[in-house]
């Protein structure tokens, strides 16, 4: 099975990450390998995410990643024809404590500096943009009309289905053991199922990166945070805008929820503290927590059936920005990692910044993202808008 000079590259992992890069790469011109221990694409943290995609962040190089991922995503159905179920409904992250408005008047400042389409709205317009909104001690909100949703799901497959007709390779239900490595250079990946060569290898593997890694005998600082979500029953349609509430509450840090195109309410929490490891099994807690704060801030909802929850994973960093970079331990191997639970909607930008990293082709622009995402950094600093 071992094929030396077929593939460009090697990625390992079809997820939020691997699947468009694999995308990017044979879009130009580079054949690429993916692997994955799953049946299909998206089977691990990826069909777990609730859809949201904004370049509303706190820091220059997830801005920059994600307003390339917007586009994309927007025009996904005019460039290839397909139905992501892509929603422009923007982000509204609410205030109803002085402590937040500050820190959203703050971040504004920034956002708007790195080209986002972001402005403060008080609080008349606030109600007016978010019907039903709980007005008790609101004072504002700030929105970014280009934010918006689709289908993790559908979008995936999507950029699957293109990936193979541009000519990449996937192979499914087949995990990396380990790595060929000729003195300080990777040359290639073992399997369960064989060996495969390529003069670089990328580590797109979510929340398993780390163990990936270790197989090298590298370390990265990624761990995995279980989140859980849920799903109501479909009602009329009144909501456009995600909303984010940042103020932290029992258990939880922040709490955000929209309505999908179907009337279905989506909505999730971060915990507090973290819940680590890998652990994917729903708990008796989330739904009476989230519940509570859905409630809290739209009334309306009170009465609402919930369909189902479900839990996945977070791989985390410490200081909850992206990792993306090569190693300089082991020439040829390329870290995109560490997503934070927001591959979705970084993937898309990541996939091109990966691709002009391996061409040699980088911008003045792609040295400070990458500046901000590298695993050398000291991790000192922390997202203000996880």
């Amino acid at each position: 099975m071992s094929n030396s000079s077929n593939y460009d590259v090697i990625i390992i992992g079809s997820g939020s990450i691997g699947t468009p890069a694999a995308l990017s790469l044979a879009q130009a011109g580079l054949k690429p390998l993916v692997l994955d221990s799953a049946a299909s694409v998206g089977q691990g943290s990826n069909k777990r995410a609730i859809g949201g995609i904004r370049a509303t962040h706190s820091d220059p190089a997830k801005i920059a990643l994600c307003l390339r991922s917007l586009e994309i995503f927007s025009t996904w159905r005019e460039v290839y024809g397909d139905d992501i179920e892509w929603v422009k409904g923007g982000y509204c992250f609410v205030a109803y404590r002085e402590k937040e408005e500050e820190a959203l008047k703050n971040l504004l400042k920034i956002q708007q500096s790195y080209g986002l389409d972001i402005q403060w709205l008080e609080r008349d317009t606030t109600i007016e943009l978010l019907p039903g909104i709980n007005k008790r001690e609101l004072i504002g909100s700030t929105y970014s009309p280009g934010d918006g949703n689709a289908s993790s799901l559908l979008a995936v497959h999507a950029m699957y289905r293109q990936a193979v007709k541009a000519g990449a390779v996937f192979q499914f239900q087949e995990s990396v053991n380990g790595f060929v490595i000729d003195r300080d250079t990777v040359t290639g990946v073992k399997t369960t199922k064989g060996e495969y060569h390529a003069p670089i290898v990328v580590n797109a593997a979510g929340a398993h990166a780390r163990p990936l890694a270790q197989l090298a005998k590298l370390d990265v600082p990624v761990t995995p945070d279980a989140h859980e979500s849920a799903i109501t029953e479909p009602v009329s349609h009144f909501l456009n805008p995600m909303i984010v509430d940042i103020r932290p509450g029992p258990g939880s840090a922040n709490f955000y929820f929209y309505q999908h195109i179907t009337g279905q309410i989506l909505f999730c929490i971060t915990p507090s503290p973290s819940i680590w490891g890998d652990l994917t099994n729903e708990t008796s807690e989330f739904l009476p927590m989230a519940s509570r704060r859905l409630v809290d801030l739209m009334p309306r909802l009170a009465n609402i059936r919930v369909r189902r929850s479900w839990r996945g994973l977070y791989p985390m960093t410490p200081d909850g920005f992206p990792i993306i970079g090569w190693s300089k331990e082991l020439k040829g191997y390329l870290y995109a990692v560490g997503m934070c639970g927001q591959g979705f909607m970084l993937g898309p930008g990541v996939a091109e910044l990966l691709v002009r990293m391996i061409q040699q082709k980088l911008t003045e622009k792609d040295q400070e993202v990458l500046s901000y995402l590298s695993p050398y950094r000291e991790f000192a600093g922390q997202e203000k808008l996880k």
